[in-house]
C-alpha cells in the first residue's frame, strides 16, 4: 500500500507537558467494513496524523498533537466544526441542536474550556420544576419526591439483585411491576433514565445502565452558545471541510491512506472520531477489516436518540421563573420534558424533548406534524388557548448520515469493556476516539474531549517511534 513517512525517520518530537487540549466527535463517512474498492487517487497529501472528524474528540486530539509539533490534517465531512455540538441562534437565544449542558461542572474539563473560551454559564436548578399528569393536573412536590425516592430504591435493588444481564424493563417488572404502570414513576423512568441514555428502558442493560461516572455540581448551560468551545479548540488547526471519508487502508509500520472521495491523504497514524452510529452503519471501509473483537463490541453497543423542538412565542404562557416542566404523557418518551428559556434569556422559548423509542417516531414526522404533537403537550400543561408558536426549530440526529443518533449507551448484552475496547490501537497505526470509546463518561461532551486527549497521548507516548 502507499505509505506515509517512515516512522523511524523523523526526529522525536519536542514533547510538551501533557496538557488538556480539545475535542468531541463529529464526522462521519460513507460505505462498509471490508476492503475498500479500487479508485483513482487524484490527490495525495501527507501528514504525520490524519484526524477524522472535527467534533470535540477530533478537535481535542488534533489540538494536543499540534501542540506536540505533529503535522496534523483534520478531515470533516460537513461544512462546520463541532459535530454534535451545534448551536442555532436564529430564535434570538442559542438553541442547542446538539449538546445542551455541561454535566457536573466541578472538575469537568469542559468547564475549563468554557472559561478559556470566555463563555458565560448559567447554573440550572433541578428543584425548579412542575410536573403535570396526563390530564394537565399539577402534581404535588411531595408526590414527585416520593416517586424519585422510589426510583432510587428500585435502581439500588436492580444493582443488588441481578448478576445476569437483561433489559432494564424486565428487571423492573420482576422487582416492582407497578413501577411500569404508575404514571409518575413511569414518567421519571423516561424523563430521567431514558433521557440520560437516549434509549428506551426496553433496550438498556440492567447491569450497566447507570454505572458510568459523573462530575459533581449542578448542570450548567452556556448562555451564549455551546459552539464557543469547538471554536476555541479549532484555532490554528488545518481543517478540510466536506471531506467525506469512505475508506481507511492501514498497515502496521507502514502508515495509512485515508480516502475521501477522489482525495487520498497519507499519514503515519489515523485517529478516527466518527460517531458510533456511523461505525455501526459500516459507513467507512477498513482494509484490513477491523479486528473481530472490536467489531463484536461495535455490534453490542447502540446509539440512543433524543428529539428536540424549540417553540418560540410572542409571550410566555407559563410560569416564567420555573425552569423545567414535566408531563406524564400517555406514550412513554413523548414530549415529557420542557426547559424554560425565560430562566436564562429574554426569549419566550420552550425547549421540548422526546426520548427513547418515541424520539425516532417524532423524527419521522413532518415539521408541522412534530410541532402539532409537541404543542398538544404544551396545551395539556398550560391550556388549550395557548397560541401556535411564532417560530420553531427541531432536530433529527438519527437521520443525519454523519451521526445516526444522539449518543451511545450500554444496550442489553453490552459490557463496559465494549466501550473501552474501541479505544485500543489497531496495528499501531489506527486509533479511535469519541464519547463511545469511554465507558466512564460515554454520552457526554467531556467524555468525547477526554477520549481525544487519550488517543493523542497513546499515539505520542506508546506508538510514536521517532
Amino acid at each position: 500500500m502507499a505509505r506515509g513517512k517512515n516512522l523511524s525517520t523523523p526526529a522525536r518530537r519536542d514533547v510538551l507537558k501533557w496538557s488538556a487540549a480539545a475535542a468531541l466527535s463529529g464526522l462521519a463517512a460513507r460505505p462498509l467494513l471490508g476492503p475498500s474498492p479500487a479508485r483513482a487517487q487524484v490527490q495525495t497529501r501527507e501528514a504525520d496524523v490524519i484526524v477524522i472528524g472535527a467534533g470535540i474528540a477530533g478537535l481535542a486530539a488534533a489540538r494536543h498533537l499540534v501542540a506536540l509539533d505533529y503535522d496534523v490534517i483534520l478531515l470533516e465531512a460537513t461544512d462546520r466544526i463541532g459535530g454534535r455540538v451545534h448551536t442555532d441562534r436564529s430564535l434570538g437565544a442559542p438553541f442547542e441542536i446538539g449538546a445542551g449542558w455541561i454535566h457536573g461542572p466541578d472538575g469537568n474539563p469542559v468547564s475549563d474550556l468554557a472559561k478559556a473560551a470566555g463563555s458565560p454559564t448559567f447554573v440550572t436548578d433541578d428543584e425548579s420544576f412542575e410536573v403535570f399528569s396526563p390530564d394537565g393536573t399539577r402534581q404535588s412536590r411531595v408526590d414527585v419526591f416520593a416517586a424519585q425516592e422510589r426510583l432510587e430504591r428500585l435502581a439500588a435493588r436492580v444493582d443488588a439483585t441481578f448478576d445476569r444481564d437483561r433489559p432494564l424493563s424486565e428487571a423492573i417488572r420482576l422487582l416492582d411491576p407497578s413501577a411500569l404502570t404508575d404514571p409518575l414513576t413511569r414518567w421519571m423512568l423516561s424523563a430521567y433514565t431514558e433521557f440520560d441514555t437516549g434509549a428506551a428502558i426496553e433496550r438498556l442493560s440492567a447491569l450497566h445502565f447507570d454505572e458510568d461516572e459523573a462530575f459533581d455540581g449542578a448542570d450548567v448551560i452556556l448562555t451564549q452558545g455551546y459552539d464557543a468551545i469547538p471554536r476555541h479548540l479549532a484555532q490554528g488547526l488545518d481543517i478540510r471541510f466536506k471531506a467525506i471519508v469512505d475508506a481507511i487502508d492501514y498497515e502496521a509500520g507502514d502508515g495509512a491512506s485515508v480516502h475521501a472521495g477522489d482525495a487520498v491523504y497519507e499519514a503515519d497514524f489515523v485517529i478516527c472520531t466518527a460517531p458510533l452510529g456511523v461505525l455501526k452503519a459500516e459507513a467507512i471501509a477498513f482494509d484490513p477489516p477491523l479486528p473481530q473483537a472490536m467489531r463484536a463490541s461495535l455490534a453490542r453497543l447502540a446509539m440512543g436518540n433524543v428529539a428536540k423542538i424549540a417553540l418560540k412565542f410572542d409571550d410566555a404562557h407559563w410560569p416564567v421563573e420555573t425552569q423545567y416542566f414535566g408531563l406524564m404523557t400517555g406514550e412513554k418518551g413523548r414530549w415529557n420534558y420542557f426547559l424554560n428559556y425565560r430562566t436564562f434569556s429574554e426569549e419566550n422559548i420552550l425547549l421540548g424533548l422526546s426520548v427513547g423509542a418515541y424520539a425516532a417516531k417524532a423524527e419521522a414526522m413532518h415539521d408541522a406534524e412534530m410541532t402539532a404533537d409537541a404543542m398538544d403537550a404544551v396545551r395539556t400543561m398550560f391550556g388549550r388557548d395557548v397560541p401556535d408558536p411564532q417560530d420553531v426549530r427541531l432536530t433529527r440526529w438519527s437521520q443525519d448520515p454523519f451521526t445516526r443518533g444522539a449518543y451511545s449507551f450500554a444496550a442489553y448484552g453490552a459490557k463496559p469493556d465494549d466501550f473501552d475496547a474501541l479505544a485500543l490501537p489497531v496495528e499501531k497505526t489506527l486509533l479511535f476516539a469519541g464519547e463511545h470509546t469511554t465507558f466512564r463518561h460515554h454520552g457526554t461532551v467531556h467524555g468525547a474531549y477526554l477520549s481525544g486527549l487519550e488517543a493523542a497521548r497513546i499515539l505520542d507516548e506508546e506508538l510514536w517511534e521517532g
